[in-house]
């Protein structure tokens, strides 16, 4: 959870991450903040960070290490494949994902489903760093829907699917989404040969 705290020289972001530890973050400024329907986003410029982006009052992404993130969780899935052609996201508002799927010539199809058309169109709007136009390459398709019940959908049909979800919180967006039923769609969606890359956080 973060608080916000006003201080003689601007304002501070304090992120609790366990009982004996706390991050503090200077804010340099204030982009935009929203409450979707889903979750509530914040987009800061944080001293020695630059943009980042709150979702729930947890760090999300920073524009300092994004690629840190976004690059490792796809790559090796995407050259693991001897001809990855069609590819599925599973979350990845910020459109990083997506953007590094698109880097493959390879790829023909690109299918993103995200359940929050709000916060995708917030990225849209204020991410272009993390999409660098991914949104509107002409083989992206954008789905805004429960993921649950649109991959049944595509059984047999991706070379790679990405799961790039948020933390299964309660009251989340993606809490039904780390389930045995769940990754059995993933299963079915996949070709003979797909393979499968995931985010999953330490805790």
């Amino acid at each position: 959870m973060a608080a916000a705290h006003h201080v003689c020289g601007g304002l501070l972001l304090s992120e609790t991450h366990t009982d004996a530890v706390m991050y503090t973050y200077r804010v340099k400024q204030v982009y935009q903040m929203a409450q979707t329907k889903f979750q509530h986003a914040m987009l800061v410029e944080l001293a020695g960070y630059g943009k980042t982006l709150f979702l729930d009052n947890k760090i999300q992404s920073a524009l300092l290490d994004e690629y840190m993130f976004h690059e490792p969780m796809v790559q090796p899935g995407m050259v693991t494949h001897p001809n990855p052609q069609r590819v599925l996201v599973a979350g990845g508002g910020e459109g990083a994902t997506l953007r590094e799927v698109l880097r493959h010539n390879t790829v023909q199809q690109a299918v993103m489903v995200d359940i929050d058309e709000q916060l995708v169109r917030y990225c849209e709007q204020y991410m272009p760093e993390w999409h660098q136009g991914a949104f509107t390459d002409p083989r992206t398709t954008l789905i805004f829907d429960d993921a649950r019940k649109i991959i049944p959908q595509y059984r047999n049909h991706f070379d790679v699917i990405v799961s790039d979800l948020t933390d299964p919180l309660e009251a989340g967006p993606s809490q039904y989404l780390f389930t045995r039923e769940f990754y059995q769609m993933i299963y079915d969606a996949l070709t003979d040969e797909g393979v499968l890359t995931v985010q999953s956080g330490a805790g």
